[in-house]
């Protein structure tokens, strides 16, 4: 059995919680590798242990049976869609802030030793494949976990998008953007911006407009058999910004639309507890504390 330890280096200082981890497997017979979840930054200056080799991640993952991340919620999302292209579990050791994702705290860093006998169960989330055209030209095209996200950026005016689903349109919103979420993504921005909580191994896509201004807005949760398409007005100068899953945003202007539908890979989630995600929901977010 081979499993990559993906450790974020701003959160794992010195691979801490990783270097534990290679040792509880590999008493189990697991073979391990270190690599890093994305590139450092240039100027920065993480500590990394000099005695240990970080192989590619990309070259790793075709015969890798497990990846394991240490970090918060970002660094299960950035490794999500590596590692779904290759059909690979991830399970997400919480060493961030909130780690509404991740199975496992730090403090539980012992129950990874079942691992090697299969004691686990994996749970599949949807994706979202998330195109932006230009005619009929793709100009982007990734997948997401969370939530794609078309905001009028720091530009203080408000942005004006047309909503569409298989053709027909919804809306017209006058705000700040609209989310489009999964069931995953339903306790991330969407949330935050007024849209609902949907258990996270649903199959839906959730539309959250982002401080409308309009009275009759109102999030929508849609069959994910549905193609949500985003764009600006007809005739309209103004641009606006698409991100996924909270990374680097690219511009959507004139004739750009945005096409948001079902991914025809699932996120594969490794399962150690049985934490009920209501309880999760408590803990992790504030809600009821008995």
């Amino acid at each position: 059995m081979k499993i990559i330890l993906s450790s974020n280096p701003y959160r794992d200082h010195g691979m801490r919680a990783a270097q534990q981890a290679q040792k509880i497997l590999e008493r189990e017979g697991v073979q391990c590798c270190f690599c890093l979840p994305f590139e450092i930054e240039s100027g920065a200056r993480p500590e990394l242990p000099r005695h240990l080799r970080f192989a590619e991640l990309q070259q790793e993952l075709p015969d890798a049976d497990l990846l394991i991340c240490f970090g918060g919620d970002g660094t299960i999302l950035h490794a999500a869609k590596d590692a779904t292209r290759h059909d690979v579990p991830i399970l997400g050791i919480n060493m961030g802030s909130v780690g509404f994702m991740a199975e496992l705290e730090e403090r539980e860093l012992g129950q990874i030793k079942r691992l090697a006998s299969g004691d686990y169960t994996i749970e599949e989330r949807m994706m979202l494949r998330v195109s932006l055209m230009r005619g009929k030209q793709v100009v982007y095209d990734e997948l997401a976990l969370n939530d794609a996200v078309i905001s009028k950026g720091s530009i203080a005016r408000v942005a004006e998008l047309d909503v569409a689903a298989d053709g027909v349109n919804i809306c017209r919103l006058t705000g700040d953007g609209v989310v489009v979420a999964t069931p995953t993504g339903s306790t991330a921005y969407s949330m935050s911006a007024g849209g609902p909580i949907v258990e996270p191994n649903s199959d839906n896509l959730i539309v959250t407009p982002v401080c409308a201004h309009q009275l009759s807005a109102r999030p929508m949760v849609m069959s994910a058999g549905r193609t949500i398409t985003v764009r600006l007005p007809s005739k309209s100068r103004k641009s606006v910004y698409l991100s996924t899953d909270g990374g680097k945003s690219v511009r959507v202007s004139g004739n750009d639309r945005v096409e948001i539908r079902t991914a025809e890979c699932r996120t594969r989630l490794v399962r150690l507890t049985d934490k009920n995600f209501y309880q999760l929901l408590n803990q992790k977010l504030g809600g009821y504390a008995p």
